[in-house]
């Protein structure tokens, strides 16, 4: 059981510091409106988001920390409960980082960073592409506690 917890510590570490560096380097090194091409098809740019993904709840900042204080909350217990099951150390600690790496941009500069530009959707940050990891593998975790449970 502490192991999970200290596994889950370390890929919030990560993720947070990951995702913070590459967020101040963007806003120090690419001035708002501009973009700048890393491969075909991939942009980096300054954009800043003041809701969640793809905008939604623009303007609701105090309605946003509170909701994802309460999933955090809910995680974190759902993670106490259940901490030995198979890879649900690694979502814990993909949702939490991410989570937590744009509630620091939020608490910090009212509005989330994004930066990584792909054609026909919005920008987005390694915090979203941790939350959206963290969601898959949740669901992975979830899939095999249900095989696990019905097997003779």
């Amino acid at each position: 059981m502490a192991r999970a917890w200290a596994r889950a510590a370390a890929v919030v570490l990560a993720v947070v510091v990951v995702d913070q560096v590459s967020k101040a380097l963007v806003r120090d090194q690419i001035p708002r409106g501009d973009r700048r091409g890393v491969i075909p098809g991939v942009d980096l740019v300054d954009v800043r988001n003041r809701g969640i993904a793809f905008g939604l709840l623009d303007g609701r900042s105090v309605a946003l920390t509170v909701l994802v204080a309460a999933a955090l909350g809910l995680l974190v217990f759902y993670f106490a409960l259940h901490s030995t099951r198979p890879l649900l150390w690694l979502a814990t600690g993909l949702l939490l980082g991410g989570a937590l790496g744009n509630l620091l941009d939020r608490l910090r500069d009212d509005a989330v960073t994004d930066f990584i530009d792909l054609p026909l959707w919005p920008a987005f940050n390694l915090a979203d592409v941790s939350i959206t990891a963290g969601v898959l593998v949740l669901l992975a975790a979830l899939e095999m506690g249900r095989e696990d449970a019905r097997a003779p």
